[in-house]
């Protein structure tokens, strides 16, 4: 593996926000203010939040949540009050707002990066006797499955010695999926907060089978739970932005060739046309119906990028229209530069700005997942994915079409191989 020294962008202001700082503790009138907005938030929505196991707990808890949408804090907050919550926040939801979530006790970090700092905050927000919330899988999830859980999730359980609690939702991706958040479905949503562990068995356990019941925990298949639980999205434009996430023909297996329009799923290559039905499946309107579960397709588009990273064959490279976030009052814009992500390297940034090259590296070890937003609001809504080193974001576009999905899948697929590859030297 070649690694290369990072040649940081020639900012005309090179101070960069400080994520290396301890958060508050979050004010009893901002748990009822939070909890009031929450409900509003929430006011007419079919919403259902059952604790399991929870009787006598108290404070200090760590609380895992799956991350599908927006409102999974929403809910978290109706489940979690009367209690002071710290939430764990990417940089990018300071957005303009730093001063709004330093208020309320969130804990700061950059996804994917190694923050040392960030592990004691969490151990200061638990020292205080209070709740510490974070979202494992760091992102929304892509198509309403299980996440990325990385390795380290069970060392820090172990590590802190609390009880720990999971917060599963289901039907807030089916709400507002990733990859369509702007048209909202009318959709039942079911949030159950279940105590997994508690500090004695937590004591007795090895960080393997601490890990092994977190993925457990967190399985969960948001498709499946449409189907299974009989409710109906009419909503006319229920299909539309899938193929950012079903990237793939499973036909003529071109890629980046999928289509929307409405409640129906083509290929602009080879004519196969499919509708997503109102009970959740998918349906071929000619032909076999290669799958009918989403998630399945999902799945076989990750089992095609892992065979590409074990043959050796995957590569990357493309044109991207950079904007960097040092800072949380904006994001500024680079330009255009050269993304590359190979199996050796992993991913490879390199560009000009202000009249200076730049050089970003972050190797396989270094990023075990991957920050994909699709339509980012606050640049601009088109599909980005975020490198982020330990004290600055790149929101990098593609000039290539629907490949974020991959990126994800190849990031994670490349991780896993190194750190195989790693334990096996062990």
């Amino acid at each position: 593996m070649k690694r290369i020294e990072n040649i940081e962008p020639n900012y005309k202001n090179p101070k960069k926000y400080k994520t290396a700082k301890y958060p508050i503790r979050q004010p009893i009138y901002l748990t009822q203010l939070i909890q009031v907005l929450s409900k509003m938030m929430l006011l007419n929505k079919d919403k259902q939040v059952e604790k399991v196991n929870m009787e006598g707990l108290k404070p200090p808890f760590m609380l895992l949540s799956n991350h599908q949408a927006f409102c999974d804090f929403e809910l978290v907050s109706l489940g979690t009050y009367p209690l002071r919550v710290n939430n764990v926040v990417n940089i990018d939801g300071y957005y303009r707002r730093a001063w709004l979530l330093e208020w309320i006790g969130a804990i700061c970090t950059r996804k994917f990066t190694t923050d040392f700092h960030l592990v004691k905050s969490i151990r200061k927000v638990l020292s205080r006797g209070d709740v510490l919330c974070m979202y494992p899988e760091a992102r929304y999830s892509p198509c309403g499955v299980t996440s990325y859980l990385p390795e380290s999730l069970g060392a820090l359980v172990k590590m802190c010695k609390v009880p720990v609690v999971v917060a599963k939702h289901r039907g807030n991706h089916l709400h507002a999926p990733a990859y369509n958040i702007k048209q909202k479905r009318r959709v039942p949503h079911r949030t159950t907060m279940t105590k997994i562990l508690d500090a004695e068995q937590i004591k007795k356990m090895s960080v393997d089978d601490i890990n092994a019941l977190l993925r457990k925990h967190f399985e969960y298949d948001d498709y499946r739970y449409w189907q299974e639980s009989g409710f109906k999205i009419t909503e006319g434009y229920r299909a539309e932005g899938l193929e950012k996430v079903l990237y793939k023909c499973p036909k003529c297996k071109s890629e980046g060739k999928m289509a929307t329009r409405g409640a129906e799923l083509y290929c602009t290559e080879c004519g196969k046309k499919y509708t997503l039905g109102e009970d959740g499946f998918l349906r071929a309107n000619e032909g076999e119906t290669e799958f009918s579960h989403i998630p399945d397709w999902f799945n076989w588009e990750r089992e095609c990028v892992r065979e590409e990273v074990r043959s050796g064959s995957y590569h990357f490279e493309d044109a991207v229209d950079v904007h960097s976030m040092p800072r949380t009052n904006s994001f500024i814009p680079l330009g255009n530069a050269t993304l590359n992500h190979s199996i050796t390297d992993g991913f490879i940034l390199s560009g000009s700005y202000r009249g200076k090259e730049y050089r970003i590296q972050r190797t396989p070890l270094q990023t075990n997942s991957l920050h994909v937003e699709y339509e980012f609001p606050h640049i601009k809504p088109l599909d980005c994915i975020d490198i982020s080193t330990e004290d600055d974001s790149f929101y990098c576009y593609p000039t290539k079409a629907n490949v974020a999905t991959k990126l994800a899948f190849a990031t994670e697929e490349i991780y896993l191989l190194h750190y195989e590859r790693t334990r096996e030297r062990i």
